[in-house]
């Protein structure tokens, strides 16, 4: 029997949490508001000087949109800013809390055709950083290398690759091997498979990418964490980005590693305990997702019908449905992740992003999702939809001067007029709102490098308060330049989906891949030549505004060799040692990404997996049968039982 006075608890802590989550998030969402109507109002003010116009109404409501885009961001950088200055969210969860670890948990990592030797050296850091942990945690984990690929030779080399790494690690019966014969469902289809078979045995999943590397201390935190919040469902660290040597990997390591623990700290704080999940280095409590996280199929062909790609947004929208808590813990370290190497496959990979997110905007209706569930859905449609939406707006900027400019002022109203009627100069007034619009995007950028240099251990990781200002000043050069082509491939990609064109999903590029002249010019030629052109005639004809397009035109313009430059790994190598783009995970490496170097390095040799224990055997079919009638079948869920509009 349950103890009553333990459940009362249990209601009275969510009772309060419900309390602070309403204050938190009306204070952040007035600030939002406030913000916005404060910056519309300004340019509304530029735009009425002489008098509205179709277009500048259009201007007005576009830059409306985009203004409370970036206002939500630095609100929330705003708060985590404090949260960091104070240490930590006291109604956050607490991976320090002294608990005996007893619940058992699965660790689990999905693999698509990548390549056997990082992903098996990255396992290898993995386990043994567990290993150092002591036997009384280790013996509550398992391992499941879930198997997707569809190549021979490469599911031949992870076998393989698996048995070896189980001698090595004297840890047969610990490490599993599961090679699907059809990858129905893609990467969810993978994990629901493994939950149909091997579910009901543990207490969690711990869900990693191919690419993934977690601290023994960080997995055996999050066990406890889940062990001790009985009302959670899923708990998402923040991967730390690490191990890139192209020169645009490093920037974007660097960039997501000073700026990213302030930001996703004010994500926990006005979230609390609707959080969202980002598909890996999280843990899962299995029994909650498999009753309530099955999948729906959308009416329709793809890109918008068919499967749902981008499947961890919903599942978290349907674990909080369901009751249960998602939550976000900024203060854990020890978790990893590498990022694309350059712009084009970046591109890439978002291109399949915007196609799952788009495919969102079909969930929106879906009956009894939580407020905040819907608004991630939607934040995650506009990260690609802003693009297009910044595109129109600069279109129609251009529009509207070059009309004023080629038509003149009208000095005299139609009919009758005595004076005339004389033009309003607005410039003090367009310079503030400039400046505002450029405060609200630099200043998180300040709050994170005033919370390194703050802090020595940090700041001598980055390389030190030189170092870090000038690494800090390159990337924010590089970001404007690369924003005017990443604002084209978005509006390419939303385009293409709304026309009906799919994505395929193939294996993500994961080594150093430098790109040719003659390959970034195939994707950026577009992006060139319509950068030429755009400033050839606003040059030509309304000179004076030429220049507040010179940051979109010049990336444009020189978009092509950005591309190529920045893919090469000598430049990344000459900014390391340089002292540019340093974060602390490579001025310091942590054990488990020397072990990853070593394994790398050293890779055992290939084994023969004859006679060791590929999966274990499944619970009793009583008890995977309670499992699979709640659990959705293959094709997708029932829409009168999730109430998802198909």
């Amino acid at each position: 029997m349950s103890d009553p006075s333990s459940s009362l608890d249990r209601e009275q802590v969510v009772a309060e949490l419900r309390r602070k989550a309403l204050w938190r998030r009306g204070l952040y969402f007035a600030c939002v508001i406030l913000s916005t109507l404060a910056g519309s109002y300004l340019m509304a003010d530029v735009l009425r000087a002489n008098g509205f116009t179709g277009i500048e109404m259009a201007i007005l409501v576009l830059f409306t949109i985009s203004f409370a885009w970036i206002c939500t961001s630095f609100w929330t950088a705003t708060i985590g800013f404090l949260v960091r200055l104070a240490g930590r969210d006291p109604a956050g969860l607490d991976p320090h809390k002294p608990v005996v670890l007893t619940a058992r948990t699965a660790i689990i990592m999905p693999v698509y055709n990548e390549d056997p030797t990082r992903v098996f050296a990255g396992l290898e850091a993995t386990w043994r950083s567990l290993q150092r942990t002591g036997e009384e945690n280790e013996r509550n984990f398992d391992l499941f290398i879930l198997s997707d690929t569809r190549k021979p030779e490469i599911a031949e080399a992870e076998e393989a690759a698996w048995a070896a790494l189980c001698n090595r690690l004297n840890a047969g019966g610990r490490m599993f091997y599961r090679r699907r014969e059809s990858n129905i469902g893609r990467k969810a289809g993978n994990i629901a498979d493994f939950l149909r078979q091997w579910g009901l045995a543990y207490d969690h999943m711990l869900v990693l990418d191919a690419d993934s590397i977690m601290s023994g201390d960080t997995m055996v935190a999050l066990a406890k964490l889940m062990q001790d919040n009985p009302g959670t469902g899923i708990i998402q660290t923040l991967p730390a980005p690490v191990n890139q040597e192209t020169l645009f990997g490093r920037i974007l390591q660097f960039g997501s590693r000073v700026y990213g623990p302030a930001l996703v700290s004010g994500l926990s704080w006005w979230q609390l305990g609707e959080g969202n999940y980002w598909g890996h280095n999280a843990i899962i409590r299995t029994s909650a997702f498999i009753e309530h996280c099955g999948l729906p199929t959308l009416s329709g062909q793809a890109p918008l019908g068919g499967e749902i790609l981008s499947h961890d947004f919903v599942e978290a929208a349907l674990m909080r449905r369901a009751g249960w808590q998602v939550w976000i813990v900024p203060e854990l370290e020890g978790s990893y992740e590498e990022l694309p190497p350059n712009v084009i496959d970046y591109a890439v990979r978002d291109r399949r992003w915007c196609q799952g997110n788009l495919q969102h905007l079909r969930l929106l209706p879906a009956k009894g999702l939580h407020p905040l569930s819907r608004l991630h859905l939607i934040m995650g449609v506009l990260g690609y939809v802003s693009s297009p939406l910044w595109l129109i707006l600069l279109t129609l900027s251009t529009i509207d001067i070059l009309t004023q400019t080629i038509v003149g002022h009208n000095y005299f109203e139609p009919g009758y007029n005595l004076f005339p009627v004389w033009p309003v100069s607005k410039v003090s007034e367009t310079i503030s709102l400039f400046v505002v619009t450029i405060g609200i995007l630099l200043v998180p950028k300040v709050y994170s490098l005033i919370l390194t240099i703050a802090d020595g251990r940090l700041r001598r990781g980055f390389g030190g308060t030189g170092k870090l200002l000038l690494s800090a000043f390159l990337e924010l050069l590089f970001s404007m330049l690369l924003a005017p082509a990443m604002m084209l491939f978005h509006t390419h990609f939303v385009v293409a989906t709304l026309m009906g064109r799919s994505v395929q999903w193939n294996a993500q590029p994961r080594g150093e891949r430098g790109l040719t002249f003659r390959e970034a010019a195939g994707r950026n030629w577009v992006h060139v030549a319509l950068g030429l052109a755009w400033g050839a005639l606003v040059l030509n004809i309304a000179p004076d505004f030429f220049w507040w397009l010179v940051p979109v035109i010049t990336g444009l313009v020189l978009s092509v060799a950005l591309t190529v430059w920045t893919s090469r790994t000598d430049v990344g190598q000459w900014a390391r040692r340089a002292g540019l783009f340093l974060t602390p995970e490579e001025t310091d490496p942590p054990r488990e990404l020397r072990r990853l170097a070593a394994a790398e390095a050293d890779p055992p040799a290939p084994a023969d997996p004859a006679g060791l224990v590929r999966v274990p055997p499944t619970r009793p079919s009583a008890i995977m049968e309670q499992s699979l009638s709640t659990w959705a079948p293959p094709g997708g869920i029932a829409s009168d039982r999730h109430g998802v509009a198909h």
